[in-house]
């Protein structure tokens, strides 16, 4: 967590994620959040300095575990940058049905690949280049990955 970060909790004390530590302070002075933990002798304002707020009503979060918007970044957490053939670091995007034969950009067929892999599958699919993914591609929710960013 950056400095300019702060955590920001639900009602029930679950974390929701992070804020900005403007946006922490708008909550905290429009009384919608309650500063938890702060930084020790800093105030702002009359407030504490914030590195913890927790909402006052509880939010149900049930947008975490919607299906998450396919983007590239999110290919790379998703596999835990790691190849999906070899287990090597992932610097690529591969198609596992090459886009030249009408693969789609999605979850279900992209998966993050090293340069060498990538280059030996080539235009083909795992089975025609001998290569075997190391697991089954899905769809995550915003919830997985948030917590593994």
């Amino acid at each position: 967590m950056t400095a300019t970060s702060v955590a920001l909790l639900n009602a029930s004390y679950e974390p929701l994620g992070k804020v900005s530590f403007k946006q922490a302070m708008r909550m905290v002075a429009r009384k919608v959040a309650a500063v938890e933990e702060a930084v020790e002798g800093r105030t702002a304002g009359p407030w504490p300095w914030p590195r913890v707020i927790r909402l006052l009503r509880y939010v149900s979060p049930t947008w975490l575990y919607r299906p998450a918007g396919w983007h590239r970044g999110g290919v790379f957490i998703r596999d835990g940058h790691r190849c999906a053939y070899c287990g090597d670091k992932a610097r690529t995007l591969d198609h596992i049905l090459p886009a030249s034969r009408g693969g789609e950009w999605s979850w279900l067929n992209i998966v993050a690949a090293c340069e060498p892999c990538n280059s030996r599958k080539g235009n083909r699919t795992p089975a025609e280049a001998g290569m075997r993914l190391r697991f089954q591609p899905y769809v995550p929710t915003r919830a997985q990955l948030a917590a593994r960013a």
